[in-house]
């Protein structure tokens, strides 16, 4: 069995087949997925998509780019969907430190708050990171006290140097579609150095298809695709690939 522990379901790309889509991603074995939510009320769409699908779990949380409709309100809103025994985790939150996105101060200002909202709720965090990876190990540190429960780098593409910083912290990698690409050794040098009982598996769909599927939409249906690629790069089995990674969204997530 594995686990999707990044999808956003409900993208528009979905709206027409994702009944289809859930039903093959069961035939491939992917038995629970995680939708995400990165604003509000994307937020609310994931937390109704995952009530109407057994397997279906969510995430919630506002985005770096969305950060300025971040409020009293919006807070106070996450925490009532977060009462829904279908939301496992805060995200994706984080930084990105692209020209197109907000203030670096105010992008750190609301992450420490979702930081903190998490703690509240007694969740883990899923961590979006592009650019900022310096930034992001020291908040963290000066934060640890508010990362009880845990979380994952979702999508990370990082170096081995910063894995081994976010391993220290507590923290899961978590390993998609671009872990195949064959222009992304520095990617799978990095997967291949961290242990098998810290990596997840996630698609990020629709966006970041693995080989051979790069540049189509992505589905949950792929996980079994990267797991077979990630069982080469560790020398293991894609049995065993599954069987941990299950394990470890168990004892990350609590299902």
């Amino acid at each position: 069995m594995f686990v999707d522990t990044h999808a956003h379901l409900t993208d528009e790309q979905f709206k027409d087949d994702w009944q289809q889509v859930i039903k093959r991603a069961r035939e491939c074995n992917v038995d629970k997925i995680i939708t995400s939510g990165f604003d509000y009320n994307s937020s609310v769409e994931a937390v109704n998509f995952s009530n109407k699908n057994e397997n279906v779990f969510a995430s919630i949380g506002v985005y770096p780019e969305n950060i300025y409709e971040y409020n009293d309100d919006i807070e106070n809103g996450l925490k009532e969907l977060a009462k829904n025994k279908k939301v496992v985790a805060i995200g994706e939150i984080g930084l990105q430190y692209t020209d197109d996105m907000p203030p670096k101060e105010k992008q750190i200002e609301v992450f420490v708050k979702q930081l903190s909202l998490a703690y509240s709720l007694k969740k883990p965090i899923i961590i979006h990171c592009r650019d900022a990876y310096g930034d992001m190990i020291e908040i963290l540190k000066k934060n640890k006290n508010l990362l009880t429960y845990g979380g994952t780098f979702h999508c990370y593409s990082g170096s081995y140097e910063i894995a081994k910083e976010i391993l220290k912290l507590g923290f899961y990698i978590s390993v998609g579609g671009v872990s195949t690409f064959k222009n992304a050794k520095n990617v799978q040098e990095m997967v291949a150095k961290i242990p098998l009982n810290r990596i997840l598996l996630e698609t990020d769909c629709p966006y970041l298809a693995p080989t051979p599927y790069r540049g189509k939409r992505n589905a949950p249906f792929y996980i079994p695709t990267i797991a077979e690629n990630l069982a080469k790069i560790k020398n293991v089995s894609v049995e065993e690939i599954a069987e941990v990674t299950t394990e470890n969204v168990r004892r990350l997530f609590g299902i």
